[in-house]
């Protein structure tokens, strides 16, 4: 295409020169802009990608533990006497005059017995006994005749001797005639079953006409008498809390039964040794029953207000880290970099746990460490929410 003069209204050379160049500046400022943007998107891209490569952290503050704790542990409640009722003597029961809730004195008759089999040997010991008495007696009259004879030499001194032997012998066997019958005796007396001590009957096992056996065999307790006036509560009292559990200490009873009430029980015993299987010390508490409220068998949570025996710190279970250099918390330094420090773990409550030493209340602990976290590195972080702080708070007063 050919392009107009100047004489003609077209552009000159000059000018479309100048144009050109402007073009050309233009479309260079558009290069040059375009690459600086790409270098620099390219330079922020690295420097969010390094900095989201931090990992953020929620850190606490340690809390101290408080100068007392409640210690809730499950209990059995037991009469404080509590027997089952054993038959002495063989054969049928007769009657029962006692069903269970029934209040007993002691010596209050329960059921008899009916024993024809020892009713016949205690009249047949009678008879042994009244032949014994007989041959006894005889002895000792030929006896006495025979040492009348034998100061008149009028016998042998063997003879003599043997008669004496006989009535020896003979009150021998009149002695065992009679410990037999006294044996039989007291059989007899065990036809009529009785109460060991005042108390209620809490289990009837038998019914008339039921064959009965004498013996202490597994099943065979005619009846159960506790004495509910006063019951006994044992508890397992695990091992970090038994050098706690003294002669008198208080505790108090929830019964699921009486929901809106409370007991109050004092601690008389300790078993003084630890079970070796379940690691535990048995203790023994005690709560008067006057109005027989509390049954005995009902499961009892007893609840212990123990004072803590020294200030210590405790921690968010969740900031403890297992690593070779032993048990851990990730704390955060000056300029956000991470300080591992060596604890020594005390009690285990379950949201939270005691540290003994190795942490200053004023150290700032990573509460959810992530297992990379290492010595020296970079973290940021990011406080709490209000209700994490509160619900943290709440974890430490329940333990």
């Amino acid at each position: 295409m050919n392009l107009p003069s100047s004489s003609e209204g077209g552009i000159s050379p000059e000018r479309f020169k100048r144009y050109a160049w402007i073009l050309l500046a233009v479309a260079l400022l558009l290069a040059i802009w375009g690459v600086a943007s790409r270098v620099y998107s390219r330079s922020k891209l690295g420097r969010n990608t390094a900095t989201e490569a931090i990992p953020v952290v929620i850190t606490g503050r340690p809390t101290h533990s408080p100068p007392s704790e409640e210690l809730v542990l499950p209990g059995n409640a037991q009469g404080y006497i509590e027997a089952p009722i054993y038959a002495r003597t063989s054969g049928y029961l007769r009657t029962w005059y006692t069903d269970i809730g029934t209040a007993v004195k002691k010596g209050q008759l329960l059921a008899e017995i009916d024993t024809p089999e020892v009713d016949q040997q205690y009249r047949q010991s009678k008879a042994d006994l009244a032949n014994a008495q007989a041959n006894a007696q005889l002895a000792e009259t030929t006896h006495e005749r025979w040492q009348g004879l034998l100061a008149n030499r009028a016998v042998s001194q063997q003879d003599a001797d043997t008669r004496t032997a006989n009535a020896v012998a003979s009150r021998a066997a009149e002695a065992s005639a009679q410990a037999n019958m006294a044996r039989l005796e007291q059989l007899e007396s065990f036809k009529r079953v009785t109460a060991p001590f005042d108390g209620v009957v809490t289990a009837r096992n038998t019914d008339i006409g039921a064959l009965i056996t004498d013996g202490q065999t597994s099943g065979n307790a005619l009846f159960r008498v506790a004495d509910t006036t006063k019951l006994r509560i044992y508890v397992d009292v695990p091992e970090p809390y038994a050098g706690r559990m003294t002669v008198g200490l208080t505790g108090e009873l929830h019964f699921n039964e009486h929901p809106d009430k409370t007991y109050p029980a004092v601690l008389v015993r300790t078993a003084q040794a630890l079970d070796p299987t379940l690691r535990t010390l048995q203790v023994e508490l005690q709560v008067d029953n006057p109005q027989g409220e509390l049954f005995p068998g009902s499961y009892a949570e007893v609840h212990f207000k123990l004072p803590s025996p020294a200030t210590t710190l405790r921690v968010p279970a969740t900031a403890l880290m297992f690593q070779g250099e032993g048990l851990q918390v990730a704390t955060v330094a000056q300029g956000n970099r991470i300080r591992m420090k060596r604890i020594q773990q005390g009690r285990d409550f379950g949201t939270s746990v005691e540290v003994l030493s190795g942490l200053d209340i004023n150290d700032e602990i990573v509460v959810n460490p992530p297992d990379s976290l290492s010595e020296g590195a970079a973290v940021r972080i990011a406080s709490p929410t209000p209700k994490t702080q509160e619900r943290g708070v709440r974890d430490g007063e329940r333990s």
